[in-house]
């Protein structure tokens, strides 16, 4: 959504009483994944790794008023569905958590000869584990996107979602329906990488994770200022830029078979409670400078 379109008609601000109040049933959330789930593009130093990002955001939602609520957070950037499998699935499993989030596949996408029905037929019998261990199961499928990155694999994200709802439908999981979420069309949502979601897109997607469990929260939307327009010599010295610090390194990477994850630990591998900058949130600019919340 851009700067300049209505925000939808939001639920009216909740006090910090009647947040605390409301009552889930989880206790031990898990978070699995890739750069997505760790929080890549959202960077905060006070918390675990540097990073916040939208499982942070969630989690400090969900820890409200729940004195036994904990939470562990596996994801490390740069992993595909296998290594995502091979690495977070047992200590997952040890954890005995009742809610998990599992985002996983982008990273294969993104790589030519993603298969997304290769990729699903993976997924399927990891989410089945998953949701017979007695946890909530949440899967999120890909946006329809604001980055140009993305907009390139377009077609193969849509066929990867449909396979998630599949998926999710046999296994009695929640889909976190990133697809639907407009928002995340303005380019404010996303990273200067063109690949990672901003603080402004991480705290939309926490907001659209808390309503698809049916839980409340005080996250406000935040309605970002619109862009300046630019001329077509800016827009292309921004693509040299991006190409020169973002892209040319990535093609290194792969070409010498490596991994922006390569040597990054999970920033939480136990669970714990989490208390984070935006508990509660801020005033003015709002959190992180997202800018203005929207009033009605």
């Amino acid at each position: 959504m851009s700067g300049t379109e209505p925000m939808q008609q939001p639920p009216e601000p909740l006090e910090e009483s009647q947040v605390s109040a409301d009552r889930h049933p989880w206790s031990r959330y898990v978070a699995m994944g890739d750069s997505f789930t760790e929080g890549i593009g959202d960077p905060e130093p006070n918390s675990p790794g540097g990073y916040r990002g939208w499982a942070d955001r969630v989690a400090e939602e969900l820890g409200r008023g729940h004195e036994d609520f904990a939470y562990a957070n596996l994801a490390v950037r740069g992993r595909l569905l296998q290594q995502i499998i091979d690495q977070q699935l047992a200590p997952c499993l040890a954890l005995k958590p009742d809610l998990v989030t599992l985002s996983a596949g982008g990273n294969d996408l993104i790589r030519p000869g993603g298969d997304p029905d290769a990729l699903a037929e993976r997924l399927d019998p990891v989410v089945q584990i998953l949701a017979m261990s007695g946890a909530t199961v949440v899967l999120f499928n890909g946006p329809d996107t604001g980055s140009s990155v993305l907009g390139r694999i377009r077609s193969k994200v849509a066929i990867y979602n449909e396979n998630l709802r599949t998926i999710a439908a046999r296994h009695d999981a929640i889909i976190a329906d990133m697809w639907s979420l407009r928002q995340l069309k303005d380019p404010q949502m996303w990273n200067e990488d063109r690949l990672h979601f901003s603080p402004l897109g991480h705290h939309t997607i926490a907001a659209m994770v808390l309503e698809a469990l049916n839980v409340q929260h005080s996250l406000e939307p935040f309605s970002p200022k619109p862009l300046p327009p630019r001329s077509w010599r800016e827009a292309r010295s921004e693509d040299l830029v991006w190409a020169r610090e973002y892209f040319v390194p990535w093609v290194i990477r792969r070409m010498r078979h490596r991994s922006s994850g390569d040597g990054i630990a999970p920033k939480r591998p136990t669970p714990g409670p989490v208390f984070g900058p935006g508990v509660p949130l801020g005033s003015g600019e709002g959190p992180l400078g997202l800018g203005d919340p929207v009033r009605h």
